[in-house]
């Protein structure tokens, strides 16, 4: 199902928490809404499901306004990060629950029962009680109960954000795959960066109640509109310079862009600064080398100046604190944004 918002603002106890937030869903696509906590992003879902009513605008379901649908007429489930399970029920009988309240057949909600059950990978649960389950296996009770309920849109509020990283690798992993195999138009809320990249078609980054950029992972992290938008992803080091007639130059390295004139800043993103011993940048020293297991993080300090830039290499780390060095510089690693 196609989803679209039009132009949402939310309103509560007279604080403002949404802004004129437009977006559109493709029918089966999977997206995320990143943010820090408090940006607004729970908000949009629950306003996408009816629980909240906008203040202004509107979300249209296949073109169709929705504003008026009640909850459990927009064909839209939510999985709450407490997940809200029956604690009186088995893992059945709470998977089966959203088919009983529909008045499906017996035989329909038994099946499918089953059919989900193996789906998410928990055969012969059907009759733990759900307090007698662990976490990782509660998610995927709430998962196979979402299921049951034959969304036209999954929302997602943060399911993963009590599990342990393993747990939530796995849990990343069955859910892509769910959303895949049911071809279901999904919602994920997060506030976890990696996450939204490896699992999103496309990601809505948040902050005060607005969308900032609204893009394919690949086009958000590589090509993002605002410092603040590629501060979000990374925190970098980076350099004023001034473009004149397609030529950025600032202390450290000049090189063509397709820039108008005005002055920029060279966000210098991981990969951008490298060491070469017979590179055409030198001056700057080992000032700090932090070992990471995968790598070394090198901080570098040039002798004239506070400039301070970081670069990454593997194991084994040839250099000690002190060492002079030359650096390299991946023009295609860098972001330049107007300070004009």
């Amino acid at each position: 199902m196609e989803l679209s918002l039009k132009n949402i603002s939310v309103a509560l106890s007279g604080e403002e928490i949404l802004d004129s937030v437009s977006l559109t869903v493709d029918d089966g696509a999977f997206i995320s809404l990143l943010g820090a906590s408090g940006c607004g992003k729970s908000t949009l879902l629950k306003t996408i499901a009816g629980i909240i009513a906008p203040s202004k605008g509107s979300v249209f379901l296949n073109g169709v306004c929705a504003d008026h649908l009640p909850p459990h007429k927009r064909g839209t489930v939510i999985v709450f990060q407490d997940l809200r399970l029956f604690p009186h029920m088995t893992v059945a009988e709470n998977i089966a629950f959203p088919m009983k309240m529909r008045g499906a057949a017996r035989e329909e909600y038994v099946r499918t029962t089953t059919e989900l059950l193996e789906k998410v990978q928990l055969q012969g649960f059907e009759r733990r009680r759900v307090r007698e389950m662990s976490g990782g296996q509660l998610q995927r009770v709430a998962l196979a109960r979402a299921l049951a309920a034959n969304p036209n849109v999954l929302l997602l509020d943060e399911p993963f954000s009590s599990l342990d990283e393993n747990l939530r690798q796995d849990m990343r992993q069955l859910v892509q795959r769910l959303q895949k195999d049911y071809k279901i138009t999904t919602i994920l809320v997060t506030h976890d960066r990696q996450e939204a990249l490896s699992m999103s078609d496309k990601i809505a980054l948040m902050m005060d109640g607005r969308i900032l950029q609204y893009d394919t992972p690949e086009n958000i992290y590589d090509t993002s509109v605002s410092r603040t938008v590629a501060d979000f992803f990374e925190s970098a080091p980076y350099i004023e310079g001034v473009v004149r007639d397609g030529i950025f130059k600032c202390e450290i390295a000049e090189f063509v862009v397709d820039k108008p004139d005005g002055i920029y800043q060279a966000v210098l993103r991981s990969g951008a600064i490298y060491i070469d011993e017979k590179g055409p940048i030198r001056d700057f020293y080992v000032s700090e080398i932090q070992y990471r297991g995968e790598d070394y993080k090198i901080t570098l300090k040039e002798e004239s100046s506070n400039l301070q830039l970081e670069t990454y290499i593997s194991s084994p780390c040839q250099f000690n604190v002190g060492d002079m060095v030359c650096i390299g510089l991946n023009v295609s690693r860098v972001l330049l944004f107007s300070s004009n």
